[in-house]
């Protein structure tokens, strides 16, 4: 793991109870970059790869910037079950993550999933994709009803599985998807109507003190 981690999970299969005998182990993180690095004409990266496999993070300022946005693999990274890095303000972030949290994750999940959907075949479905696509949908309601997404997908494993192994046929498994869509189109939501973005800039403020 980099020294400049502040927090890095496992996403992906193994983080959604998905996984299988050859899943990979895919992990996310944040990093915090020196302040000083700002200061010069070529500004540090928002985000990179490595060094595992399957690894990558972002920049904690674009980190927050994507979060406040509702991007749904950011904000899924934030409730993985399986946090491997947490330092001092890898754990602050954590705290704060409701901050990060509106009603327009209702749009983001649902227009990330539906397009995606809207590209796969119904002769010749890529079966895998169908399954994380439901998954999302899954976790954009339960975030809308709940307040959280829900990443560990419970007991809809074994149905999700059977999409991938292509057992579900696929009108059944589009009006999974239509069920969910609706669900997630109706204006009941217990999310707050805008993020707190106070309480992050000022999470990002100290953070950027802190290595000065």
């Amino acid at each position: 793991m980099s020294d400049d981690l502040i927090l890095s999970v496992v996403t992906g299969s193994r983080a959604y109870g998905l996984e299988t005998e050859t899943s990979d182990t895919d992990r996310r993180g944040v990093f915090a970059v020196p302040t000083a690095a700002f200061w010069r004409l070529d500004k540090p990266p928002t985000h990179r790869d490595g060094p595992l496999p399957e690894q990558f993070s972002w920049e904690v300022e674009r980190f927050c910037a994507l979060a406040l946005e509702a991007n749904p693999t950011v904000l899924e990274c934030l409730w993985s079950p399986l946090v491997e890095v947490a330092t001092p303000a890898g754990r602050r972030l954590l705290e704060l993550r409701g901050a990060f949290l509106s009603q327009r994750a209702h749009e983001t999940f649902s227009r990330y999933a539906q397009a995606q959907f809207r590209r796969l075949d119904p002769a010749a479905p890529r079966w895998k994709q169908a399954m994380h696509l439901i998954r999302l949908l899954l976790s954009g309601v339960h975030l809308a009803r709940h307040g959280e997404p829900r990443v560990h997908v419970g007991d809809d494993r074994e149905r999700l599985l059977a999409i991938r192994r292509g057992e579900m046929p696929w009108a059944e498994v589009d009006a999974w998807r239509a069920r969910l869509a609706a669900e997630l189109a109706s204006p009941v939501s217990v999310l707050p109507e805008r993020p707190d973005r106070e309480a992050v800039e000022a999470f990002l403020v100290d953070v950027r003190r802190e290595n000065l």
